[in-house]
């Protein structure tokens, strides 16, 4: 990769589902990929052991983080994760990884969570950012590849008074950018568990201001030592269709969420 200002590249990724391992390795790619400026777009708990080890490592690192509906929900004690799944089998799976998670997280690192912001404004070039969990308009709303067109995308950023929306919580990274416009939206996936592609392997985005036009996206592959992470839940406890997951890079629960074209990819 060429050498860029650090000023004008920074790097984002979300979902960090308690995989402090995975966000050991985004951490030191980001920095090897010259990003000047690093940032969390929540949910830091969720699916892994070990919640304190990731909350640890971002407070560490001082990495700017934006409140998920897992961070808002462990943070003020809540009976479940408002993960907004509407299916009983996703929300079966959904309550025991909060639950998990709530019991496991130390009472200071819950003061860190409550303290999150719901979203970061910031610039890269000429571009104005704002970065949010789910949506602008919802920590938990679900923006997929497949059922975003690019009207929905501009009354978003219309009403953000935004030029680049940077979202996560449906753990699948995609970007679109409005046609003739330096605008668009940009979710970064998540860096907790793989993309429902059979690759172990995580994601997060990498955003580059360009002389003129929108940022330059690149979504960034990066491997970690998964099978340290799947011995880990197993000591835990976690249940084995999550560490299937992180062993294979399918996914093996959380599927009713998926839009038709999403589920298609599936291997269940």
């Amino acid at each position: 990769m060429s050498h860029v200002d650090p000023a004008r590249r920074v790097a984002v990724f979300g979902g960090v589902y308690n995989n402090w391992l995975a966000l050991e390795a985004v951490l030191a790619d980001a920095r090897a990929a010259g990003a000047g400026r690093v940032y969390c777009l929540g949910d830091v708990g969720a699916f892994g052991p070990y919640p304190d080890r990731s909350i640890e490592l971002l407070r560490a690192a001082d990495v700017p983080t934006v409140q998920g509906n897992y961070d808002h929900s462990v943070g003020h004690g809540l009976e479940d994760c408002q993960c907004g799944y509407s299916d009983p089998r996703d929300n079966h799976f959904a309550a025991i990884s909060y639950d998990y998670t709530l019991r496991h997280t130390g009472e200071e690192n819950r003061a860190w969570l409550r303290a999150l912001p719901r979203e970061i404004r910031t610039s890269l070039g000429t571009s104005r950012l704002l970065l949010c969990h789910g949506s602008p308009r919802r920590t938990n709303e679900f923006l997929w590849e497949s059922t975003t067109p690019a009207p929905f995308i501009r009354r978003l950023l219309d009403e953000g008074e935004a030029d680049v929306v940077v979202c996560t919580h449906t753990g699948l990274p995609w970007f679109r950018f409005l046609e003739g416009e330096a605008r668009g939206l940009v979710n970064v996936g998540a860096i907790g568990r793989p993309d429902n592609d059979g690759d172990p392997a995580v994601h997060y985005a990498l955003l580059t201001a360009a002389p003129a036009g929108p940022p330059a996206v690149e979504i960034r592959r990066v491997e970690y030592d998964h099978e340290h992470l799947a011995r880990e839940m197993e000591r835990e406890g976690i249940l084995a269709e999550f560490v299937e997951t992180t062993r294979t890079g399918w996914w093996t629960t959380c599927l009713e969420v998926l839009p038709a074209k999403e589920r298609a990819r599936s291997r269940f």
